[in-house]
């Protein structure tokens, strides 16, 4: 008699059990669905203003960069971290490209180079951003970093000219901080022709439109008047001045810490 009780005691509490457990998972999963997903757009994405064109740096792209990166080594110096003795080299290059690209599928970073539009290029609406595959063929030296893409009838190239430099989309944060960092650096010989401040003004659309985020931040070196009056043209506020911040130039230095949120 005993035994049988307590059989069916047991078999009623597994069966309430099992029944609560049921119950809970179909809550937790449809409360997960209805929860909206962080953006995230293709890494063929394209942003075009009325004179230049950003795209994620592509394997073909070393070359170009390499001389541009060369061409303006005193120009950058004082603002740059210390180059690395390979920091040019096809190695360092397909390095720094296989970490932007992890970051893009993360959602944590997005970087571009920016491109100078070609004079007769018919140029869409201001802003626009475009989507388009990499294409087969393209001079790709490393094919497996761009196997999840497919060929496209607008290539990345399309409209392209010269490369002036680029500008990344750093630490995004979601969750209740909704933010991410701004870094830039263009090449000596385009500097001071407001194309940066067109390219940052497409970055900054993109994080608050495409991205959803609500807040931008920046820094800049204390002595760095060009850079202060790109921010303020783009409408980022002086926040604060962090002691020691950054090591740039093989020296620990002080920064201005500048945020925007989204209008």
């Amino acid at each position: 008699m005993y035994q049988r009780l307590k059989s069916v005691l047991l078999l009623f509490f597994g069966s309430c059990l099992n029944e609560l457990l049921t119950m809970t998972m179909r809550f937790l999963s449809s409360f997960f669905t209805m929860m909206p997903r962080d953006p995230r757009p293709p890494m063929d994405t394209r942003l075009v203003g009325p004179r230049v064109i950003l795209r994620l740096p592509l394997p073909s792209d070393w070359s170009r960069w390499r001389h541009l990166r060369s061409l303006s080594h005193d120009f950058l110096k004082p603002w740059e971290p210390a180059w690395p003795l390979d920091s040019l080299s096809r190695v360092f290059f397909d390095g720094v490209l296989r970490r932007h690209m992890r970051e893009w599928r993360q959602g944590v970073g997005y970087a571009f180079l920016i491109f100078a539009k070609k004079e007769k290029d018919s140029s869409p609406l201001v802003g626009e951003v475009r989507r388009g595959g990499v294409p087969t063929g393209a001079g790709l030296e490393n094919k497996k970093l761009f196997q999840r893409h497919s060929p496209h009838p607008n290539p990345p190239h399309e409209g392209e000219g010269i490369l002036i430099g680029g500008i990344n989309l750093n630490d995004v944060r979601r969750g209740v901080a909704q933010k991410g960092t701004l870094g830039y650096w263009i090449g000596q010989p385009y500097a001071g022709q407001g194309l940066m401040t067109e390219a940052a003004a497409l970055v900054c659309d993109f994080a608050f439109r495409d991205l959803k985020l609500h807040r931008v931040e920046a820094s800049c070196l204390p002595h760095n008047e060009p850079s202060k009056r790109l921010l303020q043209r783009l409408g980022f506020a002086e926040e604060g001045y962090a002691k020691s911040y950054l090591r740039i130039d093989n020296e620990w230095q002080d920064h201005l810490l500048w945020g925007r949120t989204e209008r």
